[in-house]
């Protein structure tokens, strides 16, 4: 079909769910009732759901009757077996640990990886760096609450929504040794590539970079883990963009990124399609020791180290859909789908980055100018755009960025930015058409979106349980009060 200009869907839909539509006036209430935090809102009440692609999107056929062969075994599960190969001929690696999701891998390796230092080292925690070229929530959550601190070494062109880059989501190579030489290398603990970099827009990491960062890592005897929730993703734009490439398959692509990286941690929600799952792998025999620490640990917190949390169901689900994610029609689709977005919010003035993988983001701050970082303009942005239009979104700026755990002081955030997250095959192009003319409703009156501020905020991980309310401008008249729960 290579003489078509527009090539629909590669699937067919067979089974749908309703949606509701609702009033300005119901949704306006219902963002009140959430505390004025669309994590708050029930599904229900929301149109368009773009808050994450985390497990929200649709299963191939495939993959659903893979579950009716799920061996239920409390140990030694055949289906544990299947995934564990998969993971073998896909990354290339020896060592198989399944979790609930990609926090579940989370919670058990970054302990681990803390604690083996300070037991070879005679080290302080307190004192270790934990390295990425931009951390996402749950990771740097998981690395703060282990008293480690979390540094970000990406390139300047990463968050600049004004340049466009083949691959914005680099590590910046001499910031991450200049890094490590300023902690000290025995006090990092761990580097995390992840693929793509989700917080800078859903951007890819090139083989050459990955390779570089490994080579780093190498020398300063570090372990590199790959965070690996859109490695799919990552491996079609490596095939689009890196010169060499251009010939090789997914698959390929996909085995030679994995050779620079010690693990892998997965929220399998993502690329491989599951609705739940994750997965927590080492390469070979090297890493056997972090290995037989996380399979103790996986007991304790997740379940025994041939299920972790899953049933055998869902581990063969899961072993086909890392396949399905790979392939070469879906992604192009896929991606093509996050590009007309962009490109249809661009048309209007809406400025957004770069289109990444898995989602468009909006550049909140340059369309809510006045609402200054610590009134956090991109998380009132997604109020608006669920009172306007139903459509949930989510905030990743300096409300998902946090305090420093050991000062309490907001941290700096390099941009604000609204992602618009695409689950997968789920929504069709008039539903895109539908987010931008949203938009443009939303451009008209963003003079008047109000900047907010904490009624509650949680120690951690706060923009997923926050509650807030409007705040008034300074020099703005009283008599109009802002929105506000008190006033339901």
């Amino acid at each position: 079909m290579e003489n078509f200009k527009h090539l629909p869907e590669p699937f067919r839909i067979r089974v749908v769910e309703p949606v509701k539509r609702t009033t300005r006036e119901y949704r306006d209430q219902a963002i009140l009732k959430a505390g004025m935090n669309p994590f708050l809102l029930d599904s229900e009440d929301v149109f368009i759901d773009l808050l994450t692609d985390s497990g929200t999107g649709s299963v191939t056929q495939n993959m659903q009757a893979a579950m009716l062969r799920g061996d239920e075994a409390y140990s030694g599960s055949r289906s544990y077996y299947a995934l564990a190969n998969a993971v073998k001929e896909i990354f290339g690696y020896d060592l198989t640990i399944p979790t609930h999701q990609g926090r579940g891998a989370e919670q058990i390796y970054i302990p681990v990886l803390i604690k083996k230092r300070e037991k070879e080292k005679g080290l302080d925690r307190t004192k270790m760096v934990a390295l990425s070229n931009y951390f996402f929530d749950t990771t740097q959550g998981h690395t703060q609450v282990n008293c480690c601190v979390a540094k970000n070494v990406y390139i300047k062109e990463a968050f600049d929504t004004g340049v466009n880059a083949d691959f914005k989501g680099n590590f910046d190579l001499e910031k991450l040794e200049a890094a490590i030489l300023e902690a000290g290398a025995d006090n990092v603990p761990y580097i995390v590539s992840t693929i793509t970099c989700n917080s800078a827009g859903g951007q890819p990491v090139s083989i050459a970079n990955l390779k570089g960062v490994y080579e780093i890592a190498r020398k300063y005897d570090i372990p590199v883990i790959m965070d690996s929730a859109r490695f799919a993703e990552n491996a079609y734009f490596i095939q689009q963009r890196e010169p060499g490439y251009q010939d090789w398959s997914i698959e390929a692509i996909t085995l030679e990124s994995y050779k620079y990286a010690d693990g892998l941690a997965m929220s399998a929600k993502k690329d491989a399609m599951v609705p739940m799952g994750g997965l927590l792998c080492f390469k070979d025999e090297s890493m056997l020791d972090v290995y037989n620490e996380c399979r103790t640990l996986c007991v304790v917190q997740e379940g025994f180290p041939t299920y972790g949390g899953l049933e055998g169901g869902a581990m063969e689900r899961l072993a086909v859909g890392l396949h399905d994610a790979m392939r070469q029609d879906w992604l192009e689709y896929r991606i093509g789908q996050v590009q007309y977005l962009v490109d249809g919010l661009e048309a209007i003035g809406v400025v957004c980055q770069q289109a990444g993988g898995h989602a468009a983001f909006v550049d909140a701050g340059k369309l809510l100018p006045h609402i200054p970082a610590e009134q956090f303009p991109a998380h009132a942005l997604a109020c608006e755009l669920y009172t306007v239009a139903g459509i949930r979104a989510v905030e990743i700026g300096s409300m998902l960025q946090g305090r420093d755990p050991a000062t309490g002081k907001q941290l700096p955030c390099p941009a604000e930015l609204l992602r618009l997250t695409i689950p997968r095959a789920t929504y069709t192009q008039t539903h895109m058409d539908f987010i931008i003319e949203a938009f443009e409703k939303v451009k008209a009156n963003a003079a008047n979106v109000k900047g907010l501020e904490f009624t509650y905020e949680p120690p951690v991980l706060r923009h997923f349980t926050a509650r807030l309310k409007e705040v008034e401008p300074v020099g703005v008249s009283q008599q109009v009060p802002a929105r506000e729960l008190e006033e339901v």
